[in-house]
Formats: C-alpha cells, structure tokens, sequence
C-alpha cells in the first residue's frame, strides 16, 4: 500500500477512535505505531510524547506530525497529521450541530459517563505500558516520583516538569558516565 495513505489512514483510524484526548490515544498509537508498523520504537514515540505535549498545540497532533515526518518526511508529517485531524473535524462539526438537542437526554450523559470511566482505563493502561519502558532504575524512579509530587502539590506547567525532568536525565547520565570512567 501507498505509504502515504497508510499513513493517512492509521492516523484518521486513531483519531476517528479516540475519546477523551492526546492521553487516551497513547495506547492506540502504542499498537499502531510501534507494535503493527514498526514505524517508531517506543522510546521514540514516548520521546515524540513528550514533545508533543510540551510544544503549542494538541499532543495528537504533534506526535502525528513527528511520525510521519520520521517515515516520509515533510509531505509525511503534513498527510499523518490531516488524517489525525480529519475525523475530528467532521465529527465535532456533526456534533456540534445536534449536541444541544440531545446533551440533556438521561442516555447521553448516562453514555458520556460510561465513555469517561473508559477513557480513564485505556490512559491507566498507558501509563504502566509507559511505566515499564521509562522507569527503568533508581534515577528514573527519582525524576518520576519527584515529578508526581510536584505535579500533585505544585501549580507548575507540564513545561517545567518536562524540562526539568530533562535537566535531571542529562544530569544523572553524565554523572553516572563520569564515575563509571572515574572506576575504570
């Protein structure tokens, strides 16, 4: 198949299935992207993650963009992010022309609820996918919960925590990679 409209169609089928945002996409992009493509190794795509939701813009999007241009350059990344956005675009304008009608219906709020507790579920299976992958030693370990306390206690942007986090990681190697010649 074309890689461009392979391109286009496995992120218009991420983005048409998505409910409940860029979090909610991470275990589809995971199979999608990594697991049936090989298009990414899943550190990349948790590096394209990262960036995507540290830059202006909808992590979606972004990590769309970054994918396809990985696989087929510019005209990649314009054709995958078109096709993460297309299916949003017709369904919110669908949406958006009858949701008043119906958004006070009991079934719609009841399927709303339902699609919410979902939602939660598929990022809870993210996380640990992502968990194993990152947390790997006790200097992840570190960043991680640091990370969680911050972000529980503090009132920071997710921009700080990820630069932050970075400064730590670039840190903590090059320490570890200096001792490790120091031993030598």
């Amino acid at each position: 198949m074309n890689t461009y409209l392979d391109l286009f169609l496995t992120f218009a089928r991420i983005g048409g299935l998505t409910f409940g945002g860029g979090y909610a996409m991470l275990p589809m992009l995971q199979k999608e992207v990594v697991e049936s493509r090989h298009w990414a190794t899943e550190e990349e795509l948790m590096d394209y993650y990262a960036i995507g939701q540290c830059t202006p813009g909808i992590i979606a999007v972004n990590t769309a963009t970054f994918v396809g241009r990985k696989v087929k350059g510019d005209l990649g990344g314009i054709v995958a992010t078109l096709g993460v956005v297309a299916p949003s675009l017709v369904i919110i304008t669908v949406i958006a022309a009858f949701l008043q009608n119906f958004a006070e219906y009991a079934v719609v709020k009841d399927a709303f609820a339902g699609i919410r507790v979902c939602v939660c579920v598929l990022i809870l299976n993210a996380v640990i996918k992502l968990w194993k992958k990152s947390v790997v030693d006790k200097p992840t370990l570190v960043i991680c919960l640091a990370v969680l306390i911050g972000s529980v206690f503090l009132d920071l942007s997710p921009i700080l925590f990820v630069v932050l986090a970075g400064i730590a990681g670039a840190v903590i190697k090059s320490v570890q990679a200096k001792n490790s010649q120091n031993t030598k």
